[in-house]
C-alpha cells in the first residue's frame, strides 16, 4: 500500500512547481503592461505607473497625487511533446497543447500623503499555469493536469528619504491554490490531489535618481512560505488512499536591479537583472492523516539570472512606442526535466505602445513573443518511481497586455 501510496505522489513535488513557457519556473513577470513593451528592461528603475510598483515599491514616490492602474495580460502559450517514446520503445501519440491560456490580471491604487509619503494597494497574480496532457499518454503516471492558481495584494508604503533616495516595504498577502491528477499501478488508478493555503511575505525597494533623467532601481522580494492542506483522493481499486495531506513550499526570493536613462525629449533606454533563488527549494515533503510521512522528493532546482535591454521613443505628445529584448534562464537543468516541467531557457522579443489621452488618462498596449529552446526529457534521468518516457518539447507564449492608467 504505501509503495503505491508514494508512486501517487511523487508528481506532487512539482504541484506548484510545473512551468510554462513564459517565466522560470512558475512565476509570472506579466504584471505591467507598459513595463512587458520594453521586456521588462528597467522595471526596477522605470516607476512610469503605479504598475512598476510591483517590481520596486519605492517607485511610487513618482506617482503624484491619486492614481489608479488597472491591467491585464493574455498569456496564450503552445507547448508540444512530439517524438514520444515509452519504456518498450513504441511510440506515443504527440501531443499537443499541453500549456493552456490564461489571464493574468493586476490594478494598483497609489496615494500622496504629502511632498514625502506615499500609499498604496496592488493586487496580482505572480504565480500559476495550467498544463494538461491526454490521460492515455504514456507518461500518465508523472501527470496528467497540472493546475495553480495565486491571488496577492500587497499594501504598500513609500518614502522620499531626500531629493534624490526613496525607500519602501510592502506586505505580500498571498493565496495559492493547487490542482494536480495523474495515475498509478499502470494506469489502472486515478488520483487527484488538492491543496490550498494563506501566507505571508514582504517586499523592499529602494530608488536613487542621479537627476531628472537618470535613475536606479533594487528591489527584494522575500519568500511566501506556505503550507498547503488539501485532500488525496484514488480511484478504485485503491479508494483506500483517500485521505487529507498536507505540504509545506517556499516560493523563490528575489532580488532585481534596473537602471532608467532618458537621452533627450525623444529617446530613454533602460536595462534590468534579476536572480530568482529556486534553489531554496531543495525537497518537499508530503504528510499525511493516515501515514505521518508519506514521501520526500528532491527537486533540484538552481537559481536563475534574467537579463533585459529596452528603449522608448517618444513619437509625439500622445504616443510612445516601446521595445526590449530579454534572457530568461530555466530553473531545471535537462536531468531534472519532468513532464510536469518542460522548462528550458528563452529569450523574450516585445514591443508595445503608449497612449495619452489627455492630462489624466492613459493607455498601454504591450506585445511580447516567448521562444523557448527545444527542451528533451527523459524520465529515467529525473525519477526511479514510475514509467520510462522520453519525447521532446517545442515551447513558445504569446502576451498581449494592456491598461489603463487614471490620475485623479
Amino acid at each position: 500500500m504505501k509503495n503505491n501510496l508514494a508512486l501517487t505522489m511523487t508528481a506532487l513535488g512539482t504541484i506548484l512547481l510545473a512551468a510554462n513557457a513564459n517565466a522560470a519556473g512558475f512565476h509570472l513577470r506579466e504584471q505591467s503592461a507598459a513595463a512587458q513593451g520594453n521586456a521588462f528592461a528597467g522595471a526596477t528603475a522605470g516607476a512610469e505607473n503605479g504598475s512598476y510598483a510591483y517590481f520596486n515599491v519605492a517607485g511610487l514616490t513618482r506617482q503624484k497625487g491619486t492614481q489608479l492602474n488597472i491591467g491585464g495580460t493574455y498569456i496564450a502559450p503552445r507547448a508540444e511533446a512530439s517524438n514520444v517514446r515509452a519504456a518498450d520503445g513504441s511510440r506515443g501519440a504527440d501531443v499537443n497543447n499541453i500549456v493552456h491560456a490564461a489571464v493574468a490580471p493586476n490594478a494598483t491604487i497609489s496615494h500622496q500623503l504629502n511632498d514625502k509619503a506615499f500609499l498604496g494597494v496592488a493586487l496580482n497574480v505572480p504565480y500559476g499555469m495550467i498544463t494538461k496532457y491526454d490521460r492515455d499518454w504514456p507518461g500518465s503516471d508523472h501527470g496528467i493536469t497540472s493546475k495553480v492558481m495565486t491571488a496577492t495584494v500587497t499594501p504598500m508604503f513609500a518614502y522620499k528619504a531626500t531629493d534624490k533616495l526613496s525607500l519602501g516595504a510592502g506586505l505580500q498577502m498571498q493565496y495559492v491554490k493547487a490542482r494536480l491528477t495523474g495515475t498509478s499501478n499502470g494506469g489502472a488508478v486515478s488520483t487527484a490531489m488538492e491543496g490550498d493555503a494563506f501566507d505571508i511575505g514582504y517586499q523592499l525597494g529602494a530608488m536613487y535618481e542621479f537627476n531628472e533623467n537618470t535613475r536606479v532601481g533594487v528591489a527584494y522580494r522575500s519568500q511566501v512560505k506556505h503550507k498547503l492542506t488539501g485532500d488525496l483522493t484514488a480511484s478504485m481499486p485503491l479508494p483506500s488512499l483517500n485521505q487529507d495531506i498536507f505540504a509545506k513550499l517556499n516560493t523563490p526570493e528575489m532580488l532585481s536591479m534596473g537602471v532608467f536613462h532618458q537621452i533627450n525629449d525623444k529617446w530613454s533606454v533602460m536595462a534590468e537583472y534579476q536572480r530568482v533563488f529556486w534553489s531554496s527549494f531543495k525537497t518537499l515533503d508530503i504528510h499525511g492523516q493516515e501515514y505521518p510521512f508519506l514521501s520526500s522528493t528532491k527537486e533540484h532546482w538552481r537559481d536563475t539570472n534574467f537579463f533585459a535591454i529596452g528603449a522608448s521613443y517618444q513619437i509625439d505628445h500622445q504616443w510612445k512606442w516601446r521595445l526590449g529584448l530579454a534572457y530568461d534562464q530555466s530553473a531545471v537543468r535537462v536531468q531534472h526535466r519532468t513532464p510536469r516541467i518542460p522548462d528550458s531557457d528563452r529569450i523574450w522579443y516585445s514591443t508595445g505602445l503608449n497612449y495619452q489621452y489627455n492630462d489624466r488618462l492613459s493607455f498601454d498596449l504591450a506585445y511580447t513573443y516567448i521562444k523557448a529552446h527545444d527542451a528533451h526529457l527523459d524520465t529515467e534521468l529525473t525519477s526511479n518511481i514510475g514509467s520510462h518516457v522520453t519525447a521532446e518539447y517545442t515551447n513558445s507564449v504569446q502576451l498581449f497586455g494592456l491598461s489603463l492608467n487614471y490620475k485623479f
